[in-house]
């Protein structure tokens, strides 16, 4: 198509150009955007742009349909309700109490929706549609598909977040990677020590908070932490 070879660069992994295709994606999905007869990921925003689109396209891409939502949780919530194969209709959802952000009753739209709380109790909440899971299929992190979502929103001229993310010291992969030993010490919980918070993790920290008598988000909040390693036998940093 006219690129030279020496310019397709990419990651180590592959990964190339401003939507970090990976080779394969971009013999399916990339394509001509401005018109120039060439397809250049690397220089030019509209390929960019439209491979990006085409992509969303072949995974699933339902036009018209939101990929999600902030919403506002009644009080008190049951946060088992929560995970991303908890899904259930959106009448459901609004049948237990569930609001738009601004307070606004959910549209009466025959969608299913999950419930995300990826911060907590403290932090926003998002009920998430199939679109979301689309925007996963690029990757597979509920946190990328939320920034995505978002900063979609915000291009579209929505405003910031009604619930700002609570601060906290971010954990690292080893933070996490002990979080997760001390859980399958306690709980017998079986998880694998990769000190990745996927779904498990969460589901265990669940049960934890309610052993213990707290908000069972699956979030682990520094009161968590300090409760988890109290119920250990040995010291951690927390």
């Amino acid at each position: 198509d006219g690129l030279e070879p020496a310019r397709m660069r990419g990651s180590w992994a592959g990964a190339m150009g401003h939507t970090q295709f990976m080779p394969s994606t971009y013999a399916r999905a990339a394509v001509d955007g401005d018109g120039d007869t060439r397809i250049d990921l690397w220089e030019s925003p509209w390929d960019a742009l439209a491979s990006g689109a085409r992509f969303l396209q072949q995974l699933g891409w339902q036009p018209g349909l939101r990929w999600g939502r902030e919403v506002a949780l009644p009080e008190p919530f049951d946060y088992a309700l929560a995970g991303l194969k908890a899904r259930r209709p959106l009448a459901d959802w609004a049948a237990l109490g569930l609001r738009q952000a601004n307070g606004a009753a959910l549209p009466a739209a025959d969608v299913s929706a999950a419930l995300l709380v990826p911060a907590g109790h403290q932090g926003p909440a998002f009920l998430v549609y199939e679109n979301f899971e689309v925007i996963m299929g690029w990757n597979r992190s509920e946190y990328y598909a939320l920034s995505v979502g978002h900063l979609a929103d915000r291009i579209a001229g929505a405003g910031e977040l009604r619930q700002p993310v609570p601060e906290q010291e971010a954990l690292t992969r080893e933070d996490l990677a002990i979080v997760q030993q001390r859980l399958n010490t306690v709980l017998d919980a079986g998880l694998d020590t990769d000190g990745i918070m996927g779904p498990a993790t969460r589901r265990a920290l669940s049960r934890f908070q309610q052993q213990v008598g707290r908000i069972a988000d699956g979030f682990p909040d520094a009161g968590t932490l300090k409760a988890l390693a109290a119920a250990g036998a040995d010291e951690t940093r927390y």
